[in-house]
């Protein structure tokens, strides 16, 4: 199994946040209250990019900010991710043969 090189840009994410946070007029107390803080300290250090929020707090932003949770996230890219993430003509070609072989079956 391929190890994942996936790594979050929390700095990024918490730009991101304040950015939908911005864009639907919701201040820190907005957020605060809705996601039931009890204080609002976990947000500004969200936007700050100094933490990521829960999961739990992560899909209720999304249900808030009218978007997916993964819209939310920004990746963290280096030259081994790009590398890592380009698929070869070997992989293409291993892929369409294996739904080929897929459809082959369900057409049987």
């Amino acid at each position: 199994m391929i190890e994942s090189k996936t790594v979050i840009d929390m700095e990024k994410t918490g730009k991101n946040l304040r950015k939908y946070a911005n864009e639907y007029g919701y201040s820190v107390k907005d957020i605060q209250q809705y996601l039931g803080l009890s204080c609002p300290q976990s947000v500004y250090r969200w936007f700050k990019g100094a933490i990521l929020p829960s999961v739990d707090n992560l899909l209720r932003l999304s249900e808030l900010f009218h978007v997916h949770m993964e819209e939310l996230l920004v990746k963290q890219y280096s030259k081994d991710t790009y590398e890592y993430c380009l698929v070869t003509e070997e992989d293409s070609t291993l892929f369409l043969k294996r739904m080929q072989v897929y459809y082959s079956l369900l057409a049987a």
